[in-house]
């Protein structure tokens, strides 16, 4: 049976392991992966906010949760020989770019040193048929380009944070050709745009920042409101990383490359316009105003993908438009702000997803 493109098969009962499941993005992904079917076990730090969707939906129920860090190789390394995965997905990643500055020795030794140490770790296993590496849409060079920057643009990025994920582009490609070409394991890298969802409470997101001044009652703060951004709903990249895994384990030669996962350029348009769209979906008193911080650390003003080579090769497509992801994510924080289930807000709008044809 597939939705979407996922073949629920596939998923039912398959082994996977799974980094950073108590981020944002990675707490869906935990929560899809076992409403699947699969048997997930979990790696990464703790939760790194309060609150965060990892708590509040009580996604470390009906999976192997393992708090520890990937730069601890040994660590990792028994935990995925003790796994014996079939499939798995790196999220785990200092993923703030403002941070990196901050950090940016820690930075670069979780994101280049945290990617090695789970290749090296997962590279003498039979059992595993297919690894996504989960990197960014900073890992390009960026030129300030009007158009989607494609797979084969040249890596780079300004900041610790953007240059770090560029590193891990080429270690999964050294590792890739190194170890695992001809092995019968698939390997492929995946970049996404700004994913918004419900859950999200981390420092320096536009929709979480958002969401929390509106529910105070206060004007919210923007940094850049005329930079671009290639907006998307939580659910449509974490779709095509299913989807991705599905085609490695089949074919691995041919599916073993980066993929890029963003909206339609449509939808990728200045944080003004979904500051705008934000405080409508959220109602009476909803408001925000430009931060006047002339000393902020530099961040990209346009950067935008193309993601023919997914859906041309995946057949995969964002199904949700700009206004439609917001809203998606308004409704989930109103939700919660009232009082309602985390994990149900969750489980529903991922089933709602999943059913779209």
């Amino acid at each position: 049976m597939e939705y979407m493109g996922l073949n629920l098969n596939f998923w039912k009962g398959k082994r996977v392991f799974l980094t950073g499941h108590t981020g944002f993005k990675g707490a869906w992904l935990a929560l899809w992966l076992k409403h699947l079917g699969a048997s997930v076990t979990g790696y990464a730090l703790a939760p790194p906010t309060k609150p965060s969707l990892f708590e509040a939906a009580h996604v470390g129920q009906g999976m192997k949760s393992i708090i520890a860090d990937v730069r601890d190789y040994e660590r990792l390394a028994k935990v995925v020989k003790d796994s014996q995965p079939q499939v798995i997905v790196h999220m785990a990643a200092q993923s703030l770019v403002r941070e990196s500055y901050k950090i940016p020795l820690e930075t670069y030794s979780t994101n280049v040193m945290g990617t090695a140490n789970l290749l090296e770790a997962a590279r003498s296993l039979e059992s595993i048929e297919a690894i996504v590496i989960v990197t960014t849409d900073k890992c390009y060079e960026n030129r300030e380009w009007l158009w989607g920057y494609r797979e084969d643009e040249a890596l780079g990025g300004f900041d610790p944070y953007s240059s770090s994920k560029a590193c891990a582009e080429l270690v999964t490609k050294a590792f890739y050709q190194s170890f695992f070409a001809g092995s019968g394991t698939g390997v492929a890298s995946v970049r996404a745009g700004n994913v918004v969802g419900g859950g999200d409470w981390a420092a320096d997101r536009l929709l979480p920042d958002l969401a929390r001044a509106f529910a105070k009652g206060e004007s919210a703060i923007i940094r850049n409101p005329d930079a671009v951004r290639p907006w998307q709903f939580v659910l449509d990249p974490l779709a095509g990383y299913l989807i991705l895994a599905q085609k490695l384990a089949e074919e691995p030669e041919k599916f073993s490359m980066p993929f890029n996962f963003g909206p339609d350029l449509a939808s990728a348009r200045p944080v003004r316009i979904l500051a705008d769209i934000a405080a409508a979906a959220w109602g009476k008193g909803a408001a925000w105003r430009k931060e006047r911080d002339l000393k902020a650390p530099h961040e990209a003003h346009t950067l935008m993908l193309d993601s023919a080579r997914a859906k041309s090769l995946l057949n995969w497509q964002a199904k949700y438009d700009l206004a439609t992801a917001v809203s998606k994510t308004l409704h989930w924080y109103k939700g919660f702000h009232q009082g309602q289930d985390a994990q149900k807000l969750t489980l529903d709008q991922i089933m709602e997803y999943q059913d779209i044809p």
